[in-house]
């Protein structure tokens, strides 16, 4: 048991904690099927044995939701009876508005969960499927390795049980971001439909409003800085781990300048979506040590305003040169072309396919995005 616990801990200190819990909906949420029985029907009730297991199976995915992981539905049930029971059944804990995203339809599984995934903008190293039925599990397991598919049992009231053995969302911090997470994520959703209305891209980022608030590392921040560094693994450059007290020590040094980036818009505040540090090599130039950021406010010139708030303090404190490094792992493919993309330019590629760039502070030209912009004091520019 010590073992277990010393390895889940160690799990979510290096980022391969779960995201997003992924749920069939029957036999799974409740007991029968509804679009055979009906509503009246299903056991999903007080008074009886399996109508109780499911509602404790329910109560347990609304305290996960709570501690910020996401939940989803993927069925295969035409989309209107799907929802019935969370729209009408007065016994139902969990509700439409608890899901991040919900699929319900004829496809395949597999094929439903890379569309949650996508919608999500997670990998699918961060889901976790949850279906009663055994066919559907190891077709999971065999065409999507990277998905956790635990094996559930046939007594609904060992669901959460079981669920909570498996370690998957083991976390060493709550903060009020995880909290808000699900917010965050359905805020997307209706950014998505937003981006269907308008005719381009410049449109919709102008229609967003959006607000980018720079400070470096603080008190106030720290516990979810260290989360972000040890959680974020898909846009991350070079996903070096540190702990909240060695974070704590370059807040101190003059030899780190770091930066805590928050995003609000028209739907809502982000939180907090990127951090940076810098390492001063010497009088005129810094190695950026990390640069991450969350994956859900992809394709908004976020890494543009980042770079151009580096590149404004690289000049105020003489910095000549910015040199980056793409350390690649299997899951940051994603940011490959970084550096290429931000007008870098490469100075070595190594055998192992990582790769160092560099980029003259004085002569960079980066691309704006359509927000306003506060810096540390939070006085506008």
């Amino acid at each position: 048991m010590y073992a277990d616990y010393v390895c889940r801990t160690i799990a979510a200190l290096t980022g391969r904690s779960r995201r997003c819990l992924v749920l069939d909906l029957d036999n799974t949420l409740w007991g029968g099927v509804i679009g055979d029985d009906g509503l009246s029907g299903i056991q999903v009730a007080q008074g009886d044995a399996a109508g109780e297991a499911f509602l404790d199976f329910q109560r347990y995915c609304l305290s996960l939701r709570q501690a910020g992981i996401l939940l989803a539905v993927s069925s295969k049930n035409e989309d209107e009876t799907a929802r019935l029971p969370f729209r009408q059944h007065p016994e139902m804990l969990l509700r439409e508005e608890h899901f991040a995203v919900f699929q319900a339809n004829w496809n395949d599984k597999p094929t439903n969960l890379k569309a949650i995934a996508t919608e999500l903008s997670l990998g699918l190293e961060s889901l976790v499927f949850v279906d009663d039925n055994p066919f559907e599990r190891e077709l999971v397991r065999k065409t999507l390795p990277q998905v956790a598919v635990p094996e559930m049992p046939s007594d609904p009231a060992l669901y959460s049980r079981t669920l909570s053995a498996a370690g998957y969302f083991e976390a060493v911090a709550f903060s009020s971001e995880d909290q808000n997470r699900a917010a965050y994520y359905e805020g997307n959703a209706r950014r998505a439909s937003l981006q269907q209305q308008v005719s381009d891209l410049e449109s919709y980022l102008a229609s967003l409003e959006m607000e980018i608030w720079f400070r470096p590392f603080d008190s106030t921040g720290r516990e979810r800085i260290a989360q972000l560094i040890n959680k974020s693994n898909q846009f991350n450059l070079t996903t070096r781990r540190y702990t909240e007290a060695e974070i704590a020590q370059m807040e101190a040094s003059d030899q780190f300048f770091t930066l805590q980036v928050r995003l609000k818009d028209t739907f809502g505040d982000n939180g907090m979506i990127s951090v940076v540090i810098c390492r001063k090599v010497s009088k005129e130039e810094w190695e950026i040590d990390t640069w991450l950021m969350s994956c859900r406010v992809l394709s908004r010139r976020i890494e543009n305003m980042v770079l151009k708030e580096l590149l404004t303090h690289a000049a105020e404190r003489g910095i000549r040169l910015l040199r980056g490094f793409y350390l690649p792992t299997d899951r940051n493919k994603l940011v490959e072309r970084h550096y290429a993309n931000l007008g870098f330019d490469l100075r070595a590629e190594h055998a192992d396919h990582s790769t160092e760039w560099e980029l003259a502070v004085a002569t960079a030209n980066i691309e704006a995005g359509p927000m306003r912009v506060y810096s540390e004091s939070f006085a506008r520019r």
